[in-house]
């Protein structure tokens, strides 16, 4: 009978033994090379939604819902909802219009007796014919006989320092270009149409460098404080310089909001902002320069749970089953949480605690563990490794469990930076540092920026102390 097998000295045999060897090989290959296409597809594929990627870096955006279908109710306030209106008080009123009856609008008499008292009025914010008022201040000339010279009276500080420009108007100017993201032109041209004030561009510029000298003590005596503060939030963008790429870094305080253009983006600019004494709550995502300076300064350290969910919904969305299901089950966990968090008003404080923390204890024992590869293994290492700084908010309530009041904060700032390329010389750095911290903190403080500006270039311009940015205590 013959034999079935592969005989060892049979040539035709030794010959199919190596094919199959072959064909193992370049399956396995294949193997690897399919692994790898997933891999970078799903790199590809990061959005928004499952990543730290801004909305508008989406390549394919999310499909438009259906319009809802419109109720009986018509837009607007609905029958018996009390009408909103500004109630102005007399100071505020500069012109007083009269109004009369000529004739009764019913029956055509001409008899009306007059009913003081029961006046109705309408408001109406108007803009002047010229807002903008051009004062010429003469120096009265005067020859002295015993030195026989002339002299002539001298100027105020505010007329002297602000030059064709006054306070106001410099402070205005600084506003449009800070705050309103004005180009050079497009201010010259508002300035113009509205205002019938010309200025050249050079002008303009250097306006805005006295709006930056203005600021320039209340920013420093913020970073000053810095160091002080008990939770702080951190955030970093890109921030371009002629040919070059700076960073720009966003301190967020529970009173304050500081920027800062840095040439890097490592740990030495959290030691230049912060220290290495800081004791604070830092809020941040988990970029390297953050876990680098945890091991310098004596910090406690909240990670973004919003970073850790994109993440989750990253691997969630793989083609690798044990991976997807890893990734499900983070998310899983940490719906868990947040649903026992929504309901931390209906228990005793004792009872949520301890909830809470099992809840916290169990996420992390089943996070920690993973039979899949890839991103899964290495989240799971980071569960291992910085696990309870994910929900160091769970024990203060004054803790963001995102940083997302940070990430806010730096969205003024791309939007500027798409509007005007960046920056092109230290003094314009410096500027934008200055006018975004103090717009980010009045508007955070509840204060009108445009009127701390004004302060401060009066300040500036007569020699008096600069108003600051901190909270009054």
């Amino acid at each position: 009978m013959q034999n079935s097998s592969f005989s060892s000295s049979c040539p035709e045999c030794a010959a199919l033994r190596a094919e199959v060897a072959a064909l193992k090989q370049l399956v396995e290959g294949l193997k690897q090379e399919l692994a790898q296409t997933q891999e970078q597809l799903a790199k590809a594929t990061r959005n928004s939604f499952n990543s730290s990627k801004p909305p508008s870096s989406d390549i394919v955006k999310p499909p438009k819902s259906a319009p809802k279908k419109r109720g009986k109710r018509r837009r607007g306030g609905q029958p018996g909802h009390p009408r909103y209106e500004h109630h102005f008080r007399p100071e505020e009123i500069d012109v007083t219009h009269a109004h009369r009856l000529e004739a009764c609008p019913q029956c055509q008499g001409s008899h009306l007796v007059p009913l003081p008292g029961a006046e109705q009025t309408a408001y109406q914010y108007e803009l002047v014919e010229r807002p903008i008022l051009l004062h010429a201040h003469q120096r009265q000339a005067g020859w002295c006989v015993q030195c026989n010279q002339v002299h002539f009276a001298p100027l105020s500080d505010p007329v002297e320092k602000g030059g064709v420009v006054g306070p106001r108007l410099t402070a205005l100017i600084g506003y449009l270009k800070g705050g309103c993201h004005l180009s050079y032109r497009n201010l010259q041209a508002l300035l113009g149409d509205a205002f019938a004030v010309r200025l050249c561009t050079g002008l303009l510029t250097k306006t805005i460098q006295k709006v930056s000298a203005a600021l320039e003590a209340p920013y420093v005596q913020l970073g000053s404080t810095l160091p002080q503060q008990k939770v702080c939030n951190i955030d970093e963008t890109s921030h371009p310089e002629n040919g070059q790429t700076l960073w720009n870094w966003v301190f967020r305080a529970p009173t304050f909001t500081l920027f800062t253009i840095e040439t890097s983006r490592g740990a030495e600019v959290l030691e230049k902002a912060l220290g290495e004494e800081c004791e604070a709550v830092l809020g941040h995502d988990y970029y390297s320069a953050y876990r680098a300076y945890m091991k310098r300064a004596p910090v406690t350290v909240q990670f973004c749970l919003a970073h850790l969910i994109r993440e989750a919904r990253f691997l969630a969305q793989s083609s690798d089953a044990v991976i997807a299901n890893y990734g499900q089950r983070v998310l899983e966990g940490l719906k868990k949480i947040f649903r026992l968090i929504h309901r931390r008003d209906q228990l005793k404080p004792e009872n949520f605690q301890r909830k809470i923390e099992q809840e916290r204890d169990a996420f992390l024992t089943m996070a920690r563990r993973t039979r899949a590869g890839g991103e899964a293994a290495t989240l799971a290492q980071r569960f291992r490794t910085h696990g309870r700084q994910y929900f160091t908010f769970i024990t203060d309530p004054d803790i963001e469990p995102t940083n997302n009041v940070a990430e806010r904060a730096l969205r003024f700032c791309v939007i500027d930076r798409r509007l005007t390329q960046g920056t092109r010389s230290l003094l314009g750095r410096q500027w934008c540092e200055r006018v975004w911290t103090t717009i980010a903190t009045c508007t955070q403080q509840g204060r009108s920026a445009f009127q701390f500006i004004a302060q401060a270039v009066k300040a500036h311009f007569t020699g008096m102390p600069a108003p600051s940015l901190l909270t009054k205590t």
